[in-house]
């Protein structure tokens, strides 16, 4: 393992072979029987696992800050959600749906679970997305076959060992190694839906191999997520709101404002405003105090980065901050604002998913719009104006599964859907939505079972 701050060898994670991922299915496929008929020992079972979990926090982020790189205050609040999260699904009611109930009969619909769930996580927020998927498949009755990235397995596997305490045995199994495992965990036989976070690209390998037996899917993809700035937004007032909506978690967010369209009576007053704070960011180590963002997570994300600015700058992008690696060990780079981009460039079209955030002109808010609806993703975007009224109204227009106005990325909580439009995914997760993904419908009907 590479911690990315340093760029050189922490740690040693396992990988699992394919004898011994299909032990683990087979495992979670034993365990299924028991665990799906206990719904009242299923909820007991989450709180005792969100008990085990803030019992464990410092632990967990101490770990997650070295694999992942980001301040450590964030791998704490990340432990915070992975609570939050369970003690949510533990109290979601899962109740049949009275349909008829009279002299002539009676009609129920009700939900099932599935069986083996295969949950594939990323590496940007490895506990909260683990999380995501864990807790309402356990809630629903199914069991689980969790694999984290290869680039963050260590805090997963440490959440493994807390839950195994509080969890019945095959319940819940974390298995980590290279590619192909994802690929071998989408083809076991005996998995019944996949989860999975991810790129685009990937996702629809999983989408294909998934097919094969008609596993159920729920896929959430990339984005390359707009804010459009309206001509009345009072730029100083919402500068650093903006700011940290494209650099949270150092740009490395699917959720994460990744283009920025601003009027152009207003374009010079808010690059400055947004330079300013990228050269004031504290950038180091995530345990350094004060710190505020840490290094990107791995050497070929950090490569990418740098390439699409590069290539950016190539072609006549203004850099009015940052625009380079850090000249330090490990994987930094500047906090980065361009401008001077047209909608063609690589790093506006593609999701970058790191500290680099471009900025561009309007004249007409239908053309921004258009524009930032001109893409094939779909997750998120935001509107900021001095009138909340009329930015809920452009919101509107927007062609993404979650938008919000004065701020960015923001509706993420355990009770609201998350998910995208287009090929930024298929399915939701989190709140009720979120947890009947993880059922199949079944009727059960019959005559009355009152007397007329």
């Amino acid at each position: 393992m590479i911690n990315p701050a340093t760029g050189t060898t922490f740690a040693e994670a396992p990988a699992v072979s394919e004898d011994q991922l299909d032990a683990a299915v087979r495992a979670a496929d034993a365990a299924y029987g028991t665990w799906r008929r206990d719904e009242g020992g299923r909820r007991q079972a989450l709180l005792a696992a969100a008990d085990a979990v803030d019992r464990s926090r410092d632990g967990l982020a101490a770990i997650l800050t070295t694999e992942q790189g980001k301040p450590l205050k964030e791998a704490v609040a990340e432990t915070y959600a992975v609570s939050a999260w369970l003690r949510y699904y533990a109290g979601l009611e899962l109740a049949p749906e009275i349909v008829r109930d009279d002299d002539r009969g009676y009609a129920e619909v009700h939900r099932r679970p599935l069986g083996v769930v295969g949950a594939i996580t990323p590496w940007n927020f490895p506990l909260t997305l683990a999380m995501w998927k864990i807790a309402p498949a356990l809630r629903a009755g199914n069991t689980v076959v969790l694999k984290p990235s290869p680039y963050t397995p260590l805090a997963t596997l440490a959440l493994g060992e807390i839950l195994r305490a509080v969890l019945p045995p095959g319940v819940l199994n974390v298995v980590s190694g290279p590619d192909p495992l994802g690929a071998s965990l989408t083809a076991h036989p005996l998995v019944r839906k996949i989860s999975f976070t991810g790129s685009t690209a990937t996702g629809r390998k999983v989408a294909v191999a998934a097919a094969g037996d008609l596993k159920r899917v729920t896929l959430e993809l990339g984005g390359n997520d707009p804010a459009i700035v309206l001509p009345d937004a009072p730029i100083q007032k919402l500068a650093r709101s903006i700011f940290w909506s494209g650099f949270m978690n150092n740009g490395q967010v699917c959720l994460a404002a990744k283009r920025l369209y601003v009027h152009r009576d207003q374009h010079d007053d808010l690059v400055d405003a947004l330079a300013d704070l990228a050269r004031t960011v504290h950038v180091d180590e995530g345990t350094v105090e004060g710190v505020e963002l840490g290094p990107i997570n791995n050497k070929m994300q950090f490569e990418r980065v740098s390439g699409l600015v590069s290539e950016a700058i190539a072609q006549g992008a203004t850099v009015a901050a940052g625009g380079a690696p850090l000249d330090r060990p490990g994987y930094f780079f500047a906090p980065t604002i361009l401008t001077g981009l047209s909608d063609g460039a690589r790093i506006v079209e593609e999701e970058q998913f790191g500290p680099a955030l471009p900025v561009l002109v309007y004249d007409d808010v239908a053309d921004a719009v258009a524009r930032a609806n001109r893409t094939t993703y779909g997750l998120t975007a935001s509107v900021w104006s001095d009138d909340p009224d009329a930015a809920a109204a452009i919101a509107t227009e927007l062609d993404a599964g979650q938008v919000t106005v004065n701020s960015h990325g923001t509706a993420v909580r355990p009770d609201l859907p998350f998910g995208g439009h287009k090929s930024s995914g298929i399915g939701v997760e989190n709140g009720p939505w979120g947890l009947l993904g993880f059922t199949e419908i079944q009727v059960l009907a019959g005559p009355a079972r009152r007397k007329p």
